[in-house]
């Protein structure tokens, strides 16, 4: 198969020009990143705490605003925007909470209608639209309670239906699934897949679980001391990891696996061979 031409290639939906995010008194979260993400594509942020993963998402929606740099999305320039304007581009990019983020006065269906009404939809609009989203994530039939009458899990999946509400291209998954445990960490992971095979909408998550990388992503990056160190697809990074931080994460996720002989077969469905999973088995010490 040869590879189209670069006039061919889609324009990235998401654009990161050199952008740097510098706090007061001068800690330096984010360093000069520069990246690209395609449209309909799962892109990951892995690095450990403190290396700048939540700051470099809130800048793709700008949360946080960039000291310098600019943060295209969708054709967007929204460093360049008003208040007003990037109000409206916000709605094309929704956000998952590591913590949910739900309102506890109310109801699930009513945290699902909540941005649906503040972008001026009425009340009737909005409880069909959340009532759809809510059928997407399978909890229509708790539409009534309140999240603390949930699972971790349920809440987690209001938090996905909530941001799917407003039709967003775009989805910020903020280390979505670290407060849960592994089974329910599997089921969150398998509906964001879907969120992006059925829906088509771009996800980009940060974690520092190297698992959930190797689950949903199609292509990485490693991030340390607020600078990425290393990019590209899953299946490269976790074959022949060269930096030090990502051989690090590669080798603590072979590490903590209680069944090492399965390693080639993940490999394998990110279309990596025997041979360069040997490879990779016999790098991490494995």
């Amino acid at each position: 198969m040869t590879t189209p031409p670069p006039s061919a290639q889609p324009r990235p939906l998401i654009q990161l020009d050199d952008v740097s995010k510098e706090f007061a008194g001068g800690t330096v979260a984010v360093d000069r990143v520069s990246l690209a993400v395609a449209p309909g594509s799962v892109f990951g942020i892995v690095g450990h705490s403190g290396a700048g993963k939540s700051t470099l998402l809130r800048l793709i929606n700008l949360l946080e605003t960039p000291t310098t740099g600019t943060v295209t999305v969708a054709g967007q320039e929204l460093t360049a925007l008003g208040s007003r304007q990037l109000r409206a581009a916000r709605r094309d990019i929704g956000m998952v909470f590591q913590q949910f983020n739900l309102f506890r006065s109310r109801t699930v269906l009513g945290n699902v209608a909540y941005p649906l009404r503040q972008a001026g939809a009425t009340r009737a609009e909005a409880r069909e639209r959340a009532a759809e989203a809510l059928r997407f994530v399978g909890l229509a039939d708790q539409a009534r309670r309140y999240p603390e009458q949930l699972s971790g899990g349920q809440r987690q999946r209001v938090g996905i239906a909530r941001a799917l509400a407003t039709e967003p291209r775009v989805l910020l998954c903020d280390e979505a699934t670290s407060a849960l445990d592994p089974q329910t960490t599997q089921e969150v992971l398998a509906l964001l897949r879907r969120v992006n095979d059925e829906l088509g909408v771009t996800i980009v998550l940060i974690t520092h679980e190297m698992e959930v990388v190797r689950a949903v992503c199609d292509r990485m990056a490693v991030l340390d001391a607020g600078r990425i160190v290393e990019m590209g697809p899953v299946r490269e990074l976790f074959a022949a990891p060269r930096h030090p931080t990502t051989r690090a994460f590669v080798r603590s996720a072979v590490q903590a696996s209680p069944l090492l002989d399965l390693l080639p077969a993940a490999l394998r469905k990110h279309g990596v061979d025997e041979a360069v999973a040997a490879s990779v088995l016999a790098e991490v010490g494995a």
